[in-house]
């Protein structure tokens, strides 16, 4: 499978529609009678004044969060390929992205980290894009307003301002102007958001929307023992991808180093930033997919053993597909 997926073939989008859509059945075999979808954090309600939470059946839910996921898949297949981070085109981030959007149950419907990927491509898009010089200023702006929506969507999202003002640092020579640009982009969506709490007579309320960036980090989170094992392979990956990255780093342009950083700065900081919520969430990690995803293609692009790689990645599918139908 992981052969067919290394060219940069069309049809292959024909597939990855196929595997998305796949990749949910197991899911629909056991879907509860009801699924809720939180678009937005509680203190942005006020911006979407409908019910929305329990308007879409399990299936239209599932099928709505397949269609994203296959979107997202897409665009970020061509933002690597753009950007040349494997250099050569393929298919296999979009591949990578599906199946690890796939992992655990709870990445299976509309949540809002998923809704937040949508922002992450195009964040990653920008902070790509620094390097090459042009318009900053106004990169950084939006950069300051992407992670400002994102934090009225998901506030862990918030984190990834950090990721911004270091990418400031790696792809830029220091100014003042650039950062000062990214902070006011991230201040005028909560000017705006200022203002709808005041003409609602609600503005006490507005300087608790931080308070939860104040929680301790836990000692401990409850995970089921079960979505272990199917880290296990995900964890092999990921080193075969790290030490596939180290071999090649140094022969790599300045460009493509310095984004892998990036990448990997941004994947610790999206999965450390769950504390934030006030009950754990297994969905938030849907947030370091995307990183992921971009570190997986790079491995199974590059491996030469076809056995080994194509062994691995069917271990890693079935385990997602057998997790499914059995609940245990």
């Amino acid at each position: 499978m992981i052969n067919i997926f290394r060219s940069y073939n069309p049809i292959n989008i024909a597939w990855l529609a196929v595997l998305t859509l796949l990749l949910r059945f197991g899911y629909l075999a056991h879907a509860p009678s009801q699924v809720e979808f939180i678009f937005v954090e509680p203190f942005a309600r006020l911006l979407v004044p409908v019910n929305y939470e329990f308007a879409l059946s399990p299936f239209f839910n599932v099928l709505l969060a397949s269609a994203l996921v296959f979107v997202q898949a897409l665009l970020l297949n061509t933002l690597v390929n753009y950007f040349n981070l494997a250099g050569k085109p393929s298919y296999l981030p979009a591949l990578m992205y599906i199946t690890l959007s796939a992992l655990f149950t709870p990445f299976l419907i509309l949540s809002a980290p998923l809704i937040c990927n949508f922002l992450v491509i195009l964040m990653l898009y920008k902070l790509f894009a620094l390097y090459q010089g042009g318009g900053v200023m106004a990169a950084a702006y939006d950069l300051g307003l992407i992670v400002a929506l994102g934090s009225l969507i998901y506030l862990p999202f918030i984190y990834l301002f950090l990721v911004v003002l270091i990418a400031l640092v790696t792809f830029r020579p220091f100014n003042w102007r650039e950062w000062t640009a990214a902070i006011l982009g991230y201040a005028t969506v909560f000017f705006f958001l200022a203002v709808v709490y005041y003409s609602t007579g609600r503005m006490h309320a507005f300087t608790k929307i931080w308070l939860p960036l104040g929680t301790k980090f836990p000692n401990s989170i409850s995970i089921n023992t079960y979505n272990f094992l199917l880290l296990i392979p995900v964890a092999f990956i990921l080193v075969l991808s790290a030490y596939r990255l180290q071999q090649h780093f140094f022969k790599s342009y300045v460009h493509i180093r310095k984004s892998y950083q990036l990448l990997l700065i941004f994947f610790i900081v999206a999965g450390l930033s769950f504390y934030v919520k006030a009950t754990f969430q297994l969905n938030h990690f849907l947030l370091c997919a995307i990183p992921a995803a971009i570190a997986f293609a790079y491995y199974f692009l590059y491996s030469n053993s076809r056995w080994f790689y194509e062994s691995i990645y069917i271990l890693l599918l079935a385990g997602i597909i057998w997790f499914q139908f059995n609940t245990f």
